[in-house]
Parts: structure tokens; C-alpha cells; sequence
């Protein structure tokens, strides 16, 4: 039986239902963009973390896997929505063949990727949590009325309309993952970024440990961490 792939759920109905409705539920409760991009973006940047670390491909796919299911727990409530999101990708894969060793560590990684009660304690868990917490930027921020009365008044909108890029560099040869995000400081100050993004700095420091790396922040090209 061949092993099911990250392009498997891509193309899988009830996968694309989950994250679309999850992203429905975020959007009324007026959260930022948690949709098909995102996921997708989240489940790439997973990958690529492990595969430029030189991880076994398999454990690549499953990273992507995790990331492409990561959110779906919204769907049900914001609540732990990380543990909601594991029950439902483990009774998901498993309906589609998956097998439970595999399910298992799908279901940790995302069970443990929200910054507030999550731990790495795979590397699998790890590349989820990296790529996840690096996703800000202004692409995230919902065109709801004007825009610019909005990020008046919400932080997280400011702060992720105020980024226009953000990457992730993996140096392998020296085992530095490096969050490098540029901040338009006219929009909001640096400082405001990490008064809502601490918390998800520091999980993602313990998540490059996991890895046997070290974790570094740039903001406008200035080293933070």
C-alpha cells in the first residue's frame, strides 16, 4: 500500500472543507487570515525546515501533512483548537489510510503547535511550530471596511499589515534557523511586534533546541535574538 502524501489531502474534499470552514469561524471572531494560504504556506516552510536539516523525506511529508491540517480544530471552537484540530486529522487520516505510527506523530505535532500550551517534543512538532509562528505579514489581514481604521484600533491587524515580507533562512552547515521579517516601522513599531509575538518567539526558540538548532530573529536586517 503506498503511503499517503501531502498532495493526497490537497486534493481531498473534506480536507479543503475543514480549512475553509475553520477559516469561516476565525474570520467572524475577527482573526486574521487562517485559511488555504496560509495552511499551505505553513506546510512548505515545514518541510523545508526538516529537508534543509537533513531529516528523512518521510518525515518532510508528514511535516507538510501536519501543516496542512494544523488549523482545522477551529472549525469546532478557537478553544484548543490545537488538541480539537489532532482528533480530527487522526480520525481523518486513518479513514484515508494512513497508518497509526505515522498518524500518531501527525497528531503530537499539531496537538502541541499553539504557543500558549504546546511543547516541541518532535521534530516533527518543531518544524510545525517554526513555520507557523513565522507567518506574519499584511497578506494575513482581512479587508474588512477601512483598513485604516481597523488597524487603529487591533494590534494584531497593525502588526501584520506593518510586515511586508517575512521569511524563513535555514543554515544547515551551522544549524541556525533565522526568522528574517521586515517591518514598515510608519505602520507599527518594532516594540509592538513583540508585545503580541513574544510568547510565539519563545516556543519557537525551544522548537530550533528540538532540532539541535539555534534560533535568531532579524527585524529590518537588525539582529533581535
Amino acid at each position: 500500500m503506498s503511503k499517503l502524501m501531502y498532495q493526497d489531502l490537497l486534493n481531498n474534499e473534506e480536507v479543503i472543507t475543514y480549512i475553509n470552514k475553520a477559516d469561516i469561524q476565525l474570520e467572524a471572531m475577527g482573526y486574521t487570515e487562517h485559511g488555504l494560504r496560509h495552511v499551505t504556506w505553513v506546510a512548505r516552510r515545514a518541510g523545508q525546515i526538516l529537508e534543509a536539516l537533513k531529516y528523512d523525506p518521510r518525515v518532510k511529508e508528514l511535516a507538510e501533512i501536519a501543516g496542512l491540517l494544523h488549523d482545522i480544530g477551529n472549525m469546532v471552537n478557537r478553544e484548543h483548537h490545537a488538541q480539537v484540530g489532532a482528533m480530527v486529522a487522526g480520525d481523518l487520516l486513518r479513514r484515508m489510510g494512513m497508518g497509526i505510527d505515522e498518524v500518531s506523530d501527525v497528531m503530537m505535532a499539531i496537538g502541541n503547535h499553539h504557543e500558549e500550551d504546546g511543547f516541541p517534543s518532535s521534530a516533527l512538532s518543531a518544524a510545525l511550530i517554526l513555520a507557523d509562528k513565522a507567518d506574519v505579514h499584511r497578506s494575513r489581514v482581512r479587508k474588512m471596511g477601512n483598513v485604516w481604521d481597523n488597524l487603529k484600533i487591533d494590534i494584531h491587524d497593525r502588526v501584520n499589515f506593518a510586515a511586508t515580507s517575512s521569511r524563513i533562512l535555514i543554515a544547515p552547515e551551522d544549524r541556525v534557523v533565522t526568522y528574517e521579517i521586515e517591518i514598515d516601522t510608519t505602520i507599527a513599531p518594532v516594540v509592538e511586534f513583540f508585545q503580541i509575538f513574544m510568547s510565539r518567539v519563545m516556543v519557537a526558540h525551544r522548537a530550533a533546541k528540538t532540532l539541535e538548532a539555534d534560533f535568531h530573529l532579524n527585524i529590518n536586517h537588525t539582529r533581535m535574538i
